[in-house]
């Protein structure tokens, strides 16, 4: 039984924040509770629903979010709750208990063309992972089960994983048509047998690195959260649909550049520096009045 840490995450909600395990709670499901009848299968969330300001309750993954009242201020009781969840977890509970007559749903599979010729993305009927991940060569992938599996196809060159979609970029030496149906039933085949996608190790590091550059409380200008808010709002979803990741890097005032990591499809595609310059730096530029002149890519 892993030794449970938990880790308190305010999110762009106040009212609600999120409790980060260092292991999985449950594997590729979600569930939301609003009250304690609904939380009959929750042994965890029928607890907290005995503390009179909590209103809703999330399970995903590594995390449990709650959703409060405003009879409270989540600093005056979050330690308290971190603390409640962390007791519960040692005690090796169950979190979430399934009903063995639950009707095992079909795993499906989808290939979908990317902007990047090198990048398939493969698209699941079920959640995969909460976050992002990308993998450049099977040693990074140590940690992560479905990585480490895809990497053993001599044409598989990185990987990357997200809600529920798998991006691989593939070497040159074949061509899609050639193997996207391998891909796709060797993706479904691996989801549909239940194993797991990531291993609790990757939640841990994850942590780790996080704690040492300071993870999610890392201050961040007014300016900056406003370029963040454009970039979650306005260019996530579209990079996301073409199987990749942008995330906000640093600004830097004086030579009003803007620096973003791009990931999975995105990675090293011959579009993404028109999408860069004719997309993202216009819609900045404009949108924050010239106080933003260039966008660049760390990676891709």
């Amino acid at each position: 039984m892993p030794d449970f840490n938990v880790d308190i995450q305010p999110t762009k909600n106040e009212n609600i924040v999120k409790f980060i395990a260092n292991s999985f709670l449950t594997h590729a499901k979600s569930f939301e509770y609003r009250n304690i009848d609904e939380a009959k299968q929750s042994p965890i969330a029928q607890q907290l629903f005995y503390l009179p300001f909590v209103k809703t309750v999330y399970i995903s993954q590594n995390f449990i979010a709650i959703e409060k009242y405003n009879i409270v201020e989540w600093p005056d009781v979050q330690e308290e709750v971190a603390e409640a969840i962390t007791s519960y977890l040692q005690t090796g509970k169950p979190v979430v208990i399934e009903a063995e007559t639950d009707t095992k749903i079909p795993v499906t599979v989808y290939a979908e063309s990317t902007p990047n010729p090198a990048v398939m993305k493969f698209v699941a009927n079920k959640p995969l992972v909460d976050g992002t991940f990308e993998f450049k060569n099977i040693d990074e992938a140590i940690d992560a089960p479905l990585a480490k599996a895809l990497f053993t196809l001599p044409f598989v060159k990185e990987v990357f994983i997200s809600a529920n979609y798998v991006s691989v970029m593939k070497y040159n030496v074949s061509e899609w048509t050639e193997i996207s149906m391998e891909l796709r039933e060797f993706i479904r085949s691996y989801i549909e047998s239940g194993k797991a996608v990531l291993s609790d190790k990757i939640l841990q590091a994850e942590q780790s690195d996080a704690a040492e550059t300071g993870g999610p409380s890392v201050e961040h200008s007014d300016f900056d959260k406003e370029i963040i808010k454009i970039l979650d709002e306005y260019v996530k979803p579209a990079v996301a649909s073409d199987g990749g990741h942008i995330a906000f890097d640093s600004f830097n005032s004086e030579t009003k550049t803007v620096r973003v990591i791009l990931q999975g499809a995105c990675s090293g595609c011959p579009s993404s520096t028109v999408t860069l310059k004719n997309g993202i730096e216009t819609m900045l530029r404009e949108m924050l009045n010239g106080k933003v002149a260039h966008v660049e890519a760390i990676n891709g």
